[in-house]
């Protein structure tokens, strides 16, 4: 397939939502079918591409090679599974389906949670905010030992359920260098542990370190999200330049210290 007629999938370079897409790619050996166009989100979106998009912002977007727009990642990993059927990632027999799909639903939640903890600057809502975190896990640990007791996986394989939770296990890393959080060493969290970790160790899903989670997600933990300025910066932490790979760990404390630029290594 050459680069003249293969999809583009418009995308953020670390966002989770595409990081599903190229992991699903990865499992079905297509990774030479979609040129992969980054998208700066700490300046406006270029006219072309709202164009294309239909003056909506949301990423990643898929577009065919006759031009047509495919939007919303799970929408994106249907289409996918649909078009390239072999080998299939979801299940195909229609219970076991069904089974993957009711944990995928799991995932809104646990995501938008998350995202929520590391966002919030009150330090007096920090074990609120991490009690809801475990909520979350625990409703993840319950299913699979309920559909999966003895697995690795939901089934005998990384699959569907897992394409789409692995990218935001690996985000959640920012809780673990920003907030202190971890799961306790108990029964109740064993099972979602043995899952967690062992997709986040999958072959297929290599597309972001630890180090660049953590650096280019500072600014979430500060309260500014999508790339917008904090109060005294020039440069979100997002800026593709400097590499993230030059800059210095940020400072782990969020409720108290607030890092310039020239300290998160933003300044050329």
């Amino acid at each position: 397939m050459t680069s003249e007629t293969r999809m583009i999938v418009y995308h953020i370079p670390v966002c989770p939502f595409s990081q599903r897409l190229e992991i699903l790619l990865d499992l079905k050996g297509l990774t030479d079918a979609v040129t992969f166009h980054k998208v700066d989100i700490t300046v406006p979106r270029p006219d072309w591409l709202q164009e294309k998009l239909r003056n909506t912002t949301a990423l990643p977007a898929l577009e065919t090679e006759d031009g047509r727009i495919v939007k919303e990642s799970l929408v994106i990993l249907r289409y996918l599974e649909d078009r390239f059927p072999e080998p299939l990632i979801r299940q195909a027999d229609p219970y076991r389906h069904a089974v993957e799909n009711m944990l995928i639903a799991f995932e809104g939640n646990f995501a938008t949670t998350g995202y929520r903890y590391v966002l919030n600057q009150d330090r007096d809502q920090k074990d609120a905010f991490r009690q809801s975190m475990l909520a979350q896990y625990r409703k993840l640990d319950d299913f699979l030992a309920h559909h999966s007791p003895e697995g690795t996986f939901l089934f005998e394989d990384f699959g569907l359920a897992e394409t789409v939770f692995t990218p935001m296990f690996m985000r959640f890393w920012f809780l673990d260098y920003y907030e202190d959080f971890a799961l306790p060493d108990t029964a109740d969290y064993a099972r979602v542990r043995r899952w967690r970790d062992a997709c986040m160790t999958h072959p297929a899903a290599r597309q972001v370190t630890h180090d660049e989670i953590i650096k280019l997600y500072y600014d979430y933990a500060k309260g500014a999200g999508n790339g917008a300025l904090l109060p005294g910066r020039r440069f979100s932490s997002f800026v593709f330049e400097p590499h993230w790979a030059t800059r210095p760990m940020p400072p782990r404390d969020k409720y108290v210290v607030s890092a310039t630029d020239t300290e998160l290594g933003l300044v050329v």
